[in-house]
């Protein structure tokens, strides 16, 4: 492959790295520290897997070709400095952006320390596990140390966690991602799993109010404490930046600015205090934000499964919502896009669509499995992969050998990448979408990614056999072995945990496809959705009560703004035209200028007269009495007469339209 086919890869996983964060990321609101670690993260790690291919087909043709001088020392090249420029940089800095981030500091510098004594515990914990395989080299006569030994060591501690988790997040993907897809073709399915999120979310989303009102008022004490004067005012300005606008009002007009503080009588929270509500009103401003958007996003998924369960028995094969998209569609979505094929979409052909993504996925996680199973047999060559990528070395296809690898490769991180912005660990690391994560979150999937990616494309090349510790040949290296290492160092690693311990995979996939955790999740309280419980159906009924009261306040708004609009279009054209015709009237009779002037004087004395003699006549006239124990009364007894008002206590003009029933 070319070197041009490099640069259109390099250039489109940026953009995919790019438009992921912008769903998941807030670039107006978060510090751009934070965007630009998160970002260059995630795109080094989509950057190897996507480079992975080329660099096995790239190494196949030199191996093929018996000689570097034949082969693209260039491509080789450029491919090796992305893997040595990929591999540092974000392990080193997003740790240390991570605590910056989650520290509630008022200044740099305080941010700073926290991040520091927060980063040395974090480190620690490797350096142990370097020490003891250190202290292992170093007791093994037959081992001597080199640096690039010592090298070796380093990423060997560093893929041993990484493994570990990975083969957690691969048996879980491997079998819940088909499942998804299956379920998802199911009818109902889709409905009675949106209607569990939403009585989960509703308690959260209510949990969070709390929260955020407990936290508001802690701030309002401080508020009110500190005064203007006194020195850790800043901070308390800082603190009331990040609430919401409506409590910052609130506080603003009980604050009073004049009254001095008095160090003597009055006992002020401390500086250590104050970072520390910095940092429960930013977690708690953030949630409540969040769980508000969920809910909006939610309510839509519900009223749209709704609609696509009862078009499902339409006879016109046209699909209505019903409710219209409050953002204004674009014409050429509108125009291709159109409710008859809407309704062959979501009613007929989706469903079947689902089914056989489904089966595919089946089929290839089948594959994975039984790969990592047997790839380390090398005669016979039991790994699926291997065979693949062999067939084609022996009849030197190598555009077949990249699709091969990267159909492989794909597979294989969007089972671990998907897992990774599922999975939910309390509110300490949540990716949400439209905007809703939070920089904390963010680093740490950025971490994650650091952590997973080398383990990945190291198993990866074990299942096809391109690793020189699974295949037992003096072969050459592919570029990403040569920078990442190779783990015949360590022999008890290379031979023993390296090779079964990713057997494992067939241990978690069983446990997920029978929902063992679960059900081990419900036991201990967490709540999850399945079929068979009685806790899932009681919160699917009352997530169904939930949607079924946000629709019905939906559609009486909807009704009320469509009356208010045919009121303003029945009476406010004829008020206009009476107005019009009033301004517009003028008497032919009338000759004479003087006349007119005569008749003017006349008549403004006379229509005053006239008004002051008839506000005496109301003043002083016996109003009807109003019936109190009526349903409506009105406080102005002059309504009376020109609304007709009841004795029933309700004029006849409303009760005949009711226009203001919704008010």
């Amino acid at each position: 492959m070319s070197g041009a086919a490099l640069g259109l890869e390099i250039v489109f996983v940026f953009f995919l790295a790019l438009f992921l964060l912008h769903r998941y990321g807030d670039f107006k609101k978060q510090h751009r520290l934070v965007i630009v670690g998160t970002l260059l993260a995630w795109y080094l790690c989509f950057l190897i897997v996507f480079i992975l291919p080329l660099d096995v087909s790239t190494t196949i043709y030199n191996r093929c070709k018996h000689a570097a001088a034949n082969s693209s020392p260039t491509e080789s090249s450029n491919i090796t400095g992305l893997y040595a420029a990929a591999t540092p940089v974000p392990r080193i800095l997003l740790p240390f952006m991570q605590s910056y981030a989650r520290s509630g500091g008022f200044s740099i510098t305080g941010k700073i320390k926290t991040a520091l004594i927060e980063n040395a515990i974090y480190y620690g914990t490797y350096l142990l596990i370097f020490g003891a395989f250190l202290i292992y080299v170093a007791v093994n006569p037959h081992l001597h140390l080199e640096w690039n030994q010592l090298q070796t060591i380093g990423i060997a501690a560093a893929n041993t966690w990484g493994l570990f988790l990975l083969v957690l997040l691969l048996g879980y993907g491997l079998v819940e991602i088909p499942r998804s897809y299956w379920n998802g073709a199911k009818r109902g399915y889709l409905l009675m799993k949106t209607y569990f999120k939403a009585a989960k979310l509703m308690t959260e989303k209510a949990d969070a109010e709390e929260t955020l009102e407990d936290v508001m008022e802690e701030v309002r004490k401080v508020n009110e404490s500190i005064k203007y004067n006194h020195p850790l005012r800043k901070c308390v300005d800082t603190i009331l930046k990040k609430c919401p606008v409506e409590y910052q009002e609130k506080m603003g007009r009980n604050m009073d600015d004049y009254e001095d503080f008095d160090e003597k009588h009055n006992t002020y929270p401390s500086e250590k205090s104050l970072v520390k509500l910095h940092k429960q009103v930013i977690y708690s401003v953030q949630r409540h934000r969040r769980t508000q958007v969920q809910w909006q996003i939610l309510l839509e998924q519900a009223f749209y499964l709704e609609d696509v369960a009862k078009n499902e028995t339409s006879a016109t094969c046209q699909f209505v919502h019903t409710f219209q998209s409050p953002e204004p569609e674009n014409r050429f979505i509108q125009y291709f896009y159109n409710p008859t094929v809407e309704w062959y979409w979501e009613c007929l052909l989706r469903p079947w669509f689902y089914r056989v993504l489904a089966v595919v996925l089946s089929i290839f996680s089948v594959i994975v499995v039984w790969s990592e199973c047997t790839f380390f047999s090398t005669t016979p060559v039991l790994s699926l992969f291997a065979v693949f990528i062999q067939l084609a070395e022996k009849t030197y296809n190598y555009i077949y050998i990249e699709i091969a690898c990267f159909l492989s490769i794909f597979f294989l991180s969007i089972c671990v990448y998907s897992t990774v912005f599922r999975i939910r660990v309390f509110n300490y690391y949540y990716l949400a979408s439209h905007h809703q994560t939070d920089a904390y979150s963010l680093l740490f999937s950025g971490m994650l990614f650091c952590r997973l990616t080398p383990p990945l494309c190291l198993n990866f090349l074990g299942l096809t056999h391109m690793d020189s510790s699974i295949s037992h040949q003096n072969t050459q290296p592919t570029a990403y072995t040569s920078i990442m290492g190779s783990m015949k160092v360590l022999s008890f690693i290379a031979d023993g945990f390296y090779i079964y311990y990713p057997m494992l995979v067939v241990i978690l996939c069983i446990a997920t496809y029978f929902s063992l955790g679960t059900r081990c999740l419900n036991l201990l309280g967490f709540q999850q959705f399945m079929g068979d419980n009685d806790m899932t159906s009681d919160l699917v009924d009352e997530g169904k009560e939930l949607i079924r009261r946000e629709k019905r306040k939906r559609q009486r708004q909807e009704e009320g703004e469509s009356r208010r609009r045919e009121w303003k279009e029945r009476y406010g054209h004829s008020r206009e035209d009476s107005t019009r015709n009033r301004n517009v009237h003028i008497d032919p009779k009338e000759s004479n200028f003087s006349d007119i002037s005569t008749n003017r004087s006349a008549s403004k004395y006379t229509r005053a007269n006239n008004r002051t003699e008839r506000d005496r006549i109301e003043l002083l006239q016996d109003a009807e009495p109003l019936d109190f124990n009526a349903e409506t009364f009105t406080d102005d007894p002059l309504e009376s007469e020109s609304g007709r008002y009841q004795p029933g206590g309700r004029y006849l003009s409303m009760s005949r339209s009711r226009i203001f029933d919704d008010v």
